[in-house]
């Protein structure tokens, strides 16, 4: 059984057991999460208001910083260079189980 989570403005497919990287959530490492799925799939498939029962069961490993990304911009002619950085947070989590 495979459910959609939607978290951070972003969807996920999920199993039990997956550890996945989603946008930076509350809660400290080894806190639950409970999570809404907007569709679940497996045997049968369900979706819309069928699936207002079930809870997808998450457990925080970690929280985290991606790889640093370089912003370059560059204007020909004017002498115009900058050079920014970025690196995102995010929070680990596992999968403990889909119930409904």
């Amino acid at each position: 059984m495979f459910a959609i989570i939607q978290t951070g403005g972003k969807q996920y497919r999920v199993q039990e057991g997956d550890v996945i990287n989603v946008e930076s959530l509350v809660g400290e490492a080894g806190s639950t999460l409970d999570l809404t799925p907007i569709f679940v799939g497996g045997d049968n498939a369900l979706f819309g208001d069928a699936v207002s029962g079930y809870v997808v069961s998450a457990e925080v490993v970690l929280h985290g910083r991606g790889p640093k990304i370089y912003i370059r911009k560059y204007k020909s002619g004017v002498q115009f260079r900058r050079r920014t950085g970025h690196r995102q947070d995010y929070t680990a989590i596992k999968i403990t189980g889909i119930k409904g």
